[in-house]
């Protein structure tokens, strides 16, 4: 295993080395003018996180599932984007999984020592019944975290799809993975604190797959997430302003074919779009694989 002094993520940064006699101005301007470096990085590695999202959309066309594991600021990182997916784009809380080191203790009270348990990682996964069909991301910023190898190694054991996500060049968990997403990040600018870039670098790339696995999933009506679940008042005037965007109509009209589908905003869309009633406009998303714009044009099937 790589020492962990040599990994850059470990390295002082030479723009910070004063920062304990930087006043709070001076603190705050340092840490945006290296954060404003994040997204570079994001951007090298920008081919394989679009590799990683076709494996993961062909696995959940296929009724697979999305797995994300990790510890500490990574693994929590990861329960936050898999908790936002069922309100944002409808689907099934079992669709996209995070799992995090020590269990959902750990998203309020840190559980250092759980990330060291290679073997915890796969036990993990076991209790989620992980599968060939499924797909697993593995998060870590330093890309050496055992209990991350372990879990990548069990899923590739079982046949699963597997994802590394690391802030660090050649890491280890690369190794173990179909697709390996590594994001350069270098020196934080607190010694060895990942969740400053490393963070930030993660959380930029899980926005990415996540947002982008479910619009090539037909989760989207040109940039509008018209499968939103409107569970509060904010949600229900979003989706209503969504289907008069798309469609042209008033307030009134598009709330009240949003309550004749039953708060269902892809199937009132292409009701009004298309003048039918909720039973064709249903069979037309059904015939369309959920994709509305092509429920829209005559139902055809999707790609």
């Amino acid at each position: 295993m790589e020492s962990i002094a040599k990994l850059a993520t470990e390295q002082t940064n030479a723009q910070s080395d004063t920062l304990d006699q930087m006043n709070a101005l001076e603190i705050v301007m340092l840490m945006n003018r290296e954060d404003r470096t994040v997204a570079d990085s994001v951007s090298a590695a920008l081919p394989r996180i679009a590799e990683a999202v076709d494996r993961i959309v062909e696995r959940l066309r296929r009724g697979g599932r999305l797995l994300y594991i990790g510890a500490g600021t990574s693994g929590r990182l990861g329960v936050l984007d898999a908790s936002e997916c069922p309100p944002t784009f409808g689907i099934e809380a079992d669709v996209v999984v995070g799992v995090v080191a020590g269990g959902l203790d750990a998203l309020v009270e840190a559980q250092e020592g759980a990330e060291d348990d290679a073997d915890a990682g796969a036990y993990d996964l076991r209790k989620h019944a992980l599968g060939a069909h499924d797909i697993v991301v593995g998060l870590s910023a330093s890309g050496r975290t055992p209990y991350v190898a372990g879990a990548l190694n069990f899923a590739k054991s079982v046949g699963a799809g597997t994802v590394a996500l690391s802030c660090n060049e050649g890491a280890e968990i690369s190794g173990n993975a179909d697709v390996a997403i590594e994001v350069a990040t270098g020196p934080e600018v607190l010694m060895g604190s990942t969740r400053l870039k490393a963070g930030t670098a993660q959380k930029m790339v899980l926005n990415m797959i996540s947002t982008a696995v479910m619009v090539r999933l037909g989760k989207a009506y040109g940039n509008m997430m018209i499968d939103v679940k409107p569970t509060n008042i904010k949600l229900v005037d979003r989706a209503c302003r969504m289907l008069m965007n798309a469609t042209g109509v008033d307030h009134a009209t598009a709330e009240t074919a949003l309550t004749s589908a039953g708060r269902r905003a892809k199937v009132a869309l292409v009701m009004l779009k298309t003048g039918c009633d909720v039973a064709e406009a249903e069979r037309r998303l059904e015939v369309a694989n959920g994709f509305a714009r092509l429920a829209i044009e005559e139902g055809t099937h999707a790609e």
